[in-house]
């Protein structure tokens, strides 16, 4: 490998969802930082199954706003 073109390579804990955390090595922030997630593997709705809608104000409603008023006329 080249020296100097690779990024630190370091010790980080992984703070999850429900207050439980693990160490891994990781290039993300400096050495001994927490990176805490929002969505993991317990709270995904592809692992859990329950899906929920997060963004109720969503392209569909805003295209339903702006043509709700447009129709055939037959």
């Amino acid at each position: 490998m080249k020296k100097g073109i690779h990024p630190d390579y370091h010790e980080i804990t992984v703070l999850m969802t429900d207050g439980t955390s693990y160490k891994t090595r990781s290039t993300w922030g400096s050495a001994g930082d927490t990176l805490k997630l929002d969505i993991d593997p317990k709270t995904h709705p592809a692992w859990t199954g329950v899906h929920r809608l997060v963004d109720s104000g969503g392209q569909l409603a805003k295209f339903n706003k702006r043509f709700k008023d447009f129709g055939l006329k037959g």
